[in-house]
């Protein structure tokens, strides 16, 4: 929103949510009654063609999203240097609105506009006039409506809400309040409606003008510089006629310089090019890529997760993971990219957060979860993971975190393999599992005497159990198998806590994977239910049951560029695995923490509060 909103800044259709498509529901029904009744031949294909643009439109600016976040995890060539954060995700998330807009002009036009009728395909001299009357009059005007905009009184009605992004993504390029976009659209649409008027209107030259406004405009705001040097030294005069990433971005962090839309030339002839913008570029492009302290690991979950990552669906990515209807619809797509990642035969960086002067990164194995029960599989997945522990050695990083690579016990003994067959290894491996554990135990309410520990036996449950046990709480298990492993391994001490029993009073449940509904429903009403295990479980008990979330801290405020969830975590939350690898680095220890090591509990928890993360429950 603007600092100071004047008229007409709100979306007319902002209360109408997704169903705010329905709006262009009458054309397109109309365009797919005339094809079918008429046929592809007689139908108006200019009209006809006006949804498939607009779809278009949308994956262009979704792959431009995509490759922005992408670059901006490895941070190579950045142009401004700092991250973003929820509330700059939550301004944007209305970037197809613009689409929207211009799907309702052009639909009105190829109705009412004289001569907006069957158009030919392709029209030569249309061509050339379009791009005659954008370089003149749409360049000129814009310019001096930028400027325009930026006088306090209009600055602060309207365009302040498009410079609230000092950080640019490709899509910051359409965030404006709805009168501003509407004059835009106008002015844009000069060259068209002049092709229209005129006769040398063609299909073709209206979608290649379209395109070439979005890309323009996702490269100004994509944050990172890929205009390569030897266009310009080819072709000297191409400065004046094309802008760059750099070039656009001292706009949004100088405010009162680099004012054209595209093309540079208007800059130059009124003097209000930023004199470091030749500077700028130079450095940009020479930017290498950022060396991490720690590189945390993880794998995608489900099949429709990928859509969830930090370069994927922005807004579904920013709030914690659910599968929603339209994700679901795009099950092919899905497929698709699960073949591809499945044939990609390296780990990729898909984020980057500072903590003062820690940087981390967060590199994914090309593998989903259920690849982990493949045996056939487990060769590939441990080559994946050693060949990304070598990298991050490499490359200098501290700590290599193991995240979700934990459910792997069986293929690498919770990362020991990698140890033995990288014995010289200077980056240290960390499983996590003591904060996990500590974050399960901390979790269980002050004043309880009783637990019981349900669930497949994990490192983590070991842990657990032997910690309680040692503090005096009695720790039931219900399942006589796994409570016959767990007892020989317990110190004396703590081992006359562990019980067996089939049926228990006790209030709080430490579950893990492998609990089925029907076991859940043994608890008692009022029961909380504590997940020790890295996936939630399955939520069976409506009734005064409460479930906690999976061991995880909120993340202190210097963590920055955090604006995406983790999984099915809420908003700046980490999972303890996660965390464990940024406190291991943060306080320097030297100590691997993976096959059956496990860290200090108590040490790496004080730790954890030391350096600001807070318990979830005490947000």
């Amino acid at each position: 929103m603007a600092t100071n909103p004047g008229l007409f800044t709100e979306w007319p259709w902002k209360k109408l949510g997704n169903f705010k498509y329905l709006l262009l529901a009458p054309w397109v029904a109309h365009g797919g009654y005339l094809a079918a009744t008429k046929g592809w031949r007689a139908a108006d294909l200019g009209y006809v063609a006006i949804l498939p643009s607009l779809l278009l439109r949308a994956l262009h600016n979704q792959a431009w999203i995509t490759a922005s976040r992408l670059q901006s995890a490895r941070g190579r060539r950045q142009v401004v240097d700092r991250g973003i954060e929820f509330e700059q995700v939550d301004r944007e998330r209305n970037w197809d609105d613009q689409i929207l807009l211009s799907g309702i002009l052009l639909y009105l036009g190829s109705t009412y506009l004289p001569g907006g009728q069957h158009l030919p395909l392709w029209r030569a001299d249309g061509a050339a006039l379009i791009a005659l009357l954008h370089a003149g009059p749409v360049e000129l005007v814009y310019y001096w409506l930028h400027r325009a905009l930026h006088h306090h009184f209009l600055y602060s009605r309207y365009h302040s809400h498009h410079h609230a992004s000092i950080v640019t993504e490709p899509i910051t390029s359409v965030i404006h309040p709805f009168a501003e976009l509407v004059a835009y659209e106008l002015l844009f649409s000069i060259p068209l409606i002049v092709c229209t008027l005129n006769g040398t209107a063609s299909i073709i030259a209206f979608e290649i003008y379209v395109i070439y406004i979005d890309f323009m405009n996702n490269m100004g705001h994509c944050n990172f510089e890929l205009v390569p040097n030897w266009l310009f030294k080819w072709f000297p005069p191409l400065k004046y006629l094309m802008y760059t990433p750099s070039f656009h971005s001292l706009h949004h962090t100088q405010f009162r310089t680099n004012y054209s839309l595209f093309m540079p030339f208007y800059d130059y002839i009124y003097n209000t090019m930023d004199k470091s913008s030749d500077t700028l570029y130079e450095k940009s492009l020479k930017g290498k890529e950022e060396t991490a302290d720690v590189v945390h690991l993880t794998h995608l979950t489900s099949l429709h997760s990928i859509y969830h990552m930090r370069p994927g669906f922005a807004e579904y990515a920013s709030r914690p993971y659910t599968a929603k209807w339209y994700v679901r619809m795009m099950w092919p797509m899905s497929w698709l990219s699960m073949v591809l990642t499945w044939s990609y035969g390296s780990s990729f960086t898909v984020e980057r957060n500072v903590m003062k002067k820690l940087k981390m990164q967060s590199w994914v194995i090309p593998r989903y979860s259920f690849h982990y029960g493949l045996s056939w599989e487990k060769e590939a997945i441990n080559s994946l993971v050693e060949k990304a522990i070598c990298e991050a050695d490499k490359k200098g990083a501290k700590v290599v975190t193991l995240g979700l690579l934990n459910q792997a016990h069986n293929l690498n003994r919770n990362g020991e393999l990698y140890l033995q067959k990288c014995p010289k290894l200077g980056v240290r491996l960390v499983d996590g599992t003591s904060l996990a554990a500590a974050v399960v135990v901390n979790s269980v309410p002050q004043g309880t005497d009783q637990v019981v520990l349900a669930g497949n036996i994990s490192k983590v449950a070991r842990a657990v159990a032997a910690a309680l046990c040692r503090k005096n709480i009695k720790v039931v298990m219900t399942n006589k198998q796994d409570y016959h492993f767990l007892k020989p391994n317990m110190a004396e001490d703590a081992a006359e806590n562990l019980l067996f029993s089939k049926t228990t009073t006790a209030k709080v449940w430490l579950i893990g994977d492998g609990l089925d509904a029907s076991e859940q429903f043994k608890a008692q009403k009022g029961t909380q239910f504590i997940p020790y295990s890295q996936f939630p479980p399955r939520m069976a008990r409506k009734d005064t049951c409460t479930y906690s979330t999976t061991p995880a801290m909120v993340v202190p405020k210097t963590l920055q560029n955090v604006h995406s969830c983790e999984n099915w975590l809420p908003r700046r939350v980490m999972s303890a695995w996660r965390i464990a690898g940024m406190v291991h680095a943060l306080e320097g220890w030297n100590e691997h923490e993976c096959g059956d090591i496990v860290l200090d509990m108590e040490k790496m928890w004080s730790g954890a509060l030391l350096h600001g993360f807070r318990p979830v429950a005490q947000v």
